[in-house]
């Protein structure tokens, strides 16, 4: 939905407030035109439930306004003796709409001191349990969010099993577009496994100020833009779009950044020509083929020393091997076991076509050591639009600055003119910045180079902080816990720093203190 069908859609929920709640309202001593006035009417019906007046703004949170919405209801009718669970069901099922019996149907009186604490333990459970729904949900949306990491396109900066949290504000955090959706789910819901969101009503994107911009070799959640994964079945079969917000998450590094030129060279990153530098965290991976002086190979061995995943090494023939995600310096402790003959590092040379490699249309010769260069889009910024850059930007400018953004645009091809919306252009200015994101381990990482541009409008948030982290592939329960990962943070320099014994000194000073505390109220 547009801005201006909200605005239309806001204005229709405020006609049915002002029909079904006007006579409740002077029966609480206030005027009938007070429940007609937007934002005015809410404050006062905070008054009239003898709830608190920030209460308001939490109906104008999207995601929250969703929880907040029953509760008020609820309230509402309590305020007017209305206390049975029938009625609470009655409110909740119908949407509110019940309202309209209390308000039309019931000679009711209002109760203006009534007691807030509920009536029954169901009753104090349950509301303990709504708000603390809400905080979570609030911090959850708009300032911190746990992510797992699924793969290992990213390895040895962040590992497969490595338990994170994300920061939704350091680039600003971008407000829920789907309007009615489970609380502090994704795209499923658990257990049942079925959609946890609707796919309409949409809100306008809209992202709340950061303090700070997404930097050049940023590690980034985003949600993955291509989503071949957008359609699900749940149980019955059906299958669902998934919206922006609802799209599987992805972390990788944003080696481009808007206004960027950018190449692959060898599978090493250029930008605007010169070889981009890594953070010195970020490790390179590489895949890697040799010959062997023997075929013996413990694959625990491997792991333990050159970070080998059994799964990333096999024989492909009798003398023949290959291995994935090996960094340059694994690599050259590699080619000196005893049984490798000679080790080399698996690159396509240039000029050898991929057509799965963007703009997937196999009328370019790269692949994925050698790409581009190709133009990152920066908002404002205005490109010649021809023939030869054509199917780069088609999808930028149909999906991402046209269907998502509630916008009909089709670019496309005729004769040696290029049309947009049936018009003739040749130049094209961008709406929003976009990036290009990579993982480091450069042949185990679906990124940019299959997918193309990340757009702003699918940022999440920063990775900051490594809560917990487990290996799958360590030897008994207490090893596979990576103890010197824990809270460890995931950017800076240097080697990363575990803070996890400082943190148990201060979780025991906290709780003998609380205890200490207690005792002593107590006495």
């Amino acid at each position: 939905m547009t801005i201006y069908e909200w605005f239309i859609f806001f204005l229709i929920v405020q006609l049915i407030h002002f029909a079904g709640t006007w006579k409740l309202y002077q029966k609480a001593g206030k005027k009938a035109w007070e429940a007609a006035v937007p934002v005015y009417n809410a404050v006062i019906l905070m008054k009239i439930i003898n709830r608190p007046w920030w209460w308001v703004i939490l109906l104008f949170v999207p995601m929250i306004n969703v929880i907040m919405l029953p509760v008020i209801w609820v309230e509402t009718i309590r305020s007017f003796g209305k206390h049975e669970t029938k009625d609470t069901i009655l409110v909740v099922l119908t949407l509110g709409f019940y309202i309209y019996y209390v308000n039309y149907a019931l000679d009711v009186k209002h109760i203006a001191d009534r007691s807030l604490k509920p009536r029954t333990a169901a009753g104090e459970w349950t509301s303990s349990i709504l708000f603390a729904v809400v905080a979570a949900t609030i911090v959850h949306t708009y300032f911190i969010q746990p992510f797992t990491i699924p793969t290992g396109s990213l390895e040895r900066t962040l590992l497969v099993g490595d338990f994170l949290f994300v920061s939704k504000f350091h680039y600003g955090a971008r407000t829920p577009m789907t309007a009615v959706s489970f609380p502090m789910v994704h795209d499923t819901i658990p257990v049942i496994k079925t959609k946890s969101y609707l796919s309409e009503p949409q809100y306008p994107y809209f992202r709340l100020p950061g303090f700070q911009d997404i930097e050049r070799n940023d590690i980034v959640v985003f949600s993955w833009p291509i989503d071949t994964v957008r359609y699900f079945r749940d149980r019955s079969g059906m299958s669902f779009y998934k919206p922006i917000d609802k799209k599987s998450n992805y972390v990788k590094r944003s080696v481009g950044i808007p206004g960027d030129t950018l190449s692959v060279v060898d599978g090493y990153v250029h930008i605007n020509g010169k070889r981009t530098e890594l953070p010195d965290r970020a490790q390179l991976q590489f895949s890697y083929r040799g010959t062997t002086k023997g075929s013996g190979f413990n694959r625990q061995n491997l792991y333990d020393r050159y970070k080998i995943k059994p799964n990333e090494f096999g024989l492909t023939s009798a003398t023949e091997f290959g291995a994935q995600g090996l960094t340059e310096e694994a690599a050259t402790k590699f080619a000196n076991h005893p049984n490798v003959a000679s080790l080399e590092r698996a690159i396509l040379p240039k000029g050898v076509k991929d057509p799965r490699i963007f703009p997937n249309n196999g009328k370019v010769d790269w692949n994925i050591d050698n790409f581009g260069p190709i133009y990152i889009p920066k908002a404002g910024a205005t490109i010649p639009m021809n023939l030869e850059n054509f199917s780069l930007y088609r999808r930028v400018i149909e999906v991402y600055e046209g269907s998502e953004m509630g916008i009909d645009n089709t670019l496309e091809a005729r004769g040696n003119q290029i049309l947009l919306n049936n018009q003739p252009i040749t130049s094209y200015t961008f709406k929003q910045n976009y990036y290009w994101m990579m993982g480091d381990n450069r042949h185990n990482s679906e990124d940019s180079r299959a997918w193309g541009y990340v757009p702003e409008n699918h940022i999440v948030g920063k990775p900051v902080f490594i809560f917990f982290s487990y290996d799958t592939y360590g030897k008994g329960l207490f090893n596979k816990i990576r103890w010197e990962r824990l809270f460890t943070t995931v950017g800076g320099d240097g080697e990363p720093v575990s803070y996890f014994y400082y943190f148990l000194a201060a979780l025991i000073l906290w709780l003998g203190y609380s205890r200490y505390k207690k005792s002593k109220k107590k006495s």
